[in-house]
């Protein structure tokens, strides 16, 4: 498995609210990424990213990063040989991603995630 991108994923009571800080203070595009729970904003000029999240759609808990990957099931596989503990199971989501959730040791979860193509 290789990492290829890691998003923040920052906790926010409101989406829209929150809209005038990122975009408008700190100058991100707002990359609506089509739901209403979650959504990123980026750079143009670096690409450096940000994601929001209100609420996870189907995990029980809100991840502190989302992390990409080329293999999810790997990683998933070794994830469970480490005797991690697994937040939320290795599922294909409706929105086009197949994903799960692990705990890292420090408490910290992690979206570890691969888009279906």
């Amino acid at each position: 498995m290789r990492v290829t991108t890691v998003y923040a994923d920052l906790p926010v009571a409101d989406i829209a609210a929150a809209r005038s800080f990122y975009a408008g203070y700190l100058g991100l595009d707002d990359e609506s990424i089509g739901m209403d729970w979650v959504t990123r904003f980026s750079s143009p000029d670096t690409g450096a990213s940000i994601q929001l999240v209100t609420r996870d759609a189907t995990a029980p808990e809100n991840p502190a990063v989302s992390v990409k990957v080329d293999d999810v099931e790997a990683a998933y596989d070794e994830a469970r040989r480490r005797g991690y503990e697994i937040v939320h199971p290795l599922t294909t989501e409706p929105w086009g991603v197949h994903r799960f959730f692990v705990r890292a040791p420090d408490g910290n979860v992690l979206n570890i995630v691969q888009h279906v193509d």
